[in-house]
């Protein structure tokens, strides 16, 4: 066979994303027979993932919102390139179905579900109606026509009760989200919330729910045929939290009966049929602690940033299954079981200085060390002498650790992060080894308002210790 016939029969994949999973999906890529090209920004050019990748293509300037969420820039890449399939990772344009409706303008395929899927959950109030279709638990919430009308705000207090989370329809990554714990503050935290939601999302509508106080949260794995088929592969634990932004994750979530567990299963099962969904996704739930109630809270229509959890502890590759799929192949998926052999427990490192409200702190890495052994996995876009940039996420990399209960695991990661340097920059390290040896986690089950006063109480004790 020539050199061109067999050129022609490689696809090219078009990664819209950057750092770790830029970086992932380039792997993925690779492990499928495809070419990896990555659009980047003038500040990713000598990234991990730009050195890793068949070819590159610069999209615009640093900033985000002149390169990585331009749709058009995005669909320009991929033309140019010859791309046959787009994977934009997460964040960014991950969700938006814009970019999606682009891309297929001009025949080239979208690594995640179909645009009117995107709308429908990546609209909280939409997603809301779909689940109760679907027949799925869901907490009383009520829309914000208005929020800087009073009288209107009051009404909806009264209507779902106190205390409520105000949420940004369009929101993610915890942005978009305050505690009203009376009327008051629920009038004072509206419009922040709004301005908030416009400037991350380019959207401010909200909504109010009902908050419960006590909760954990709890995500199912999902992944959809598109044709109404849909795999389970378990459950994930994300309830150690900072300003419901997720600290730790771990697969299987820890303490859960057998009647939750099949109620989180087969309500995600529901709502994947009933969307006709495509690819990979996760449902995501509170459990309360105290009542066991099971609540639907959204639908993230992409890949998580904690899908190396899942793929370790069922031995499965997520990110190669989705671009099987969008190049028309079958995705290799195994029928699962609801609870995996194994327990595997993931760690987010950012470059954040956690004793200083978790300020962002870039900088030039001198030196990374990262941890290894068996059942140790390690995503990241690190390198010696990476000057790690100040215009994106601090996410540094995730550090996953795998094990035959979950016992040996928060041991085991518990000795991967003491072993883990970052050498140049200030790192959230430091919390996590705080994290993992303390007794709540150890006990496996902690809700999602754990974290907060008790790493303030620490940092009280260490600045008393210094003194």
């Amino acid at each position: 066979m020539s050199q061109e016939s067999t050129s022609a029969t490689v696809p090219t994949v078009l990664v819209a994303n950057r750092g770790e999973i830029a970086v992932r999906v380039i792997e993925a890529a690779h492990r499928i027979g495809a070419r990896a090209v990555l659009a980047v920004s003038m500040a990713d050019r000598d990234s991990l993932g730009a050195t890793l990748a068949d070819e590159t293509v610069v999209i615009g300037p640093a900033q985000a919102s002149q390169s990585y969420l331009r749709p058009e820039l995005i669909a320009q890449a991929a033309l140019q390139t010859g791309a046959d399939v787009v994977h934009p990772g997460y964040g960014f344009l991950s969700e938006q179905p814009e970019l999606m409706e682009l891309l297929e303008s001009e025949g080239i395929a979208f690594a995640g579900p179909r645009a009117e899927t995107l709308r429908a959950v990546g609209d909280k109030s939409s997603a809301r109606k779909v689940a109760v279709a679907a027949g799925m638990p869901v907490a009383v919430a009520a829309s914000v026509d208005d929020p800087h009308d009073q009288h209107h705000l009051r009404t909806l207090g009264e209507e779902v009760g106190y205390p409520l989370l105000i949420k940004a329809v369009h929101g993610g990554g915890g942005r978009g989200i305050r505690l009203a714990p009376d009327a008051d503050t629920l009038l004072a935290l509206a419009p922040q919330a709004a301005a908030e939601a416009v400037a991350a999302f380019g959207n401010g509508e909200l909504y109010v729910e009902r908050y419960y106080g006590s909760a954990r949260h709890v995500e199912v794995q999902v992944f959809g045929d598109g044709e109404g088929g849909a795999l389970i592969f378990g459950d994930r634990d994300c309830s150690v939290q900072r300003r419901h932004q997720k600290l730790v994750e771990e697969c299987p979530a820890p303490g859960l009966s057998d009647e939750r567990r099949r109620i989180l299963h087969d309500s995600s099962r529901a709502l994947v049929r009933a969307l006709r969904y495509r690819g990979a996704g996760t449902v995501e739930f509170m459990v309360d602690t105290q009542s066991e109630d099971v609540i639907f809270l959204e639908m993230n229509a992409r890949i998580q940033v904690e899908h190396p959890v899942t793929e370790e502890a069922f031995g499965v590759d997520l990110v190669a299954a989705q671009l099987r799929l969008a190049l028309g192949r079958d995705p290799e998926l195994p029928e699962v079981p609801p609870v995996p052999a194994a327990t595997v427990i993931e760690v987010r490192i950012n470059a954040e200085d956690p004793f200083q409200d978790f300020r962002p702190a870039p900088g030039r890495i001198s030196t990374v060390t990262w941890p290894r052994g068996p059942g140790i996995r390690v995503d990241t876009h690190l390198r010696d002498q990476y000057s790690f940039p100040p215009f994106y996420d601090s996410l540094m990399g995730k550090l996953i650790v795998r094990a035959h209960d979950r016992q040996a695991a928060v041991e085991a990661l518990a000795s991967a992060v003491a072993r883990t340097c970052i050498a140049g920059v200030t790192t959230t390290l430091p919390m996590h080894e705080y994290v993992l040896n303390h007794p709540d986690f150890r006990a496996g089950g902690v809700p999602t308002t754990w974290f907060g006063p008790v790493w303030e109480q620490h940092i009280q004790e260490v600045t008393k210790s210094d003194d």
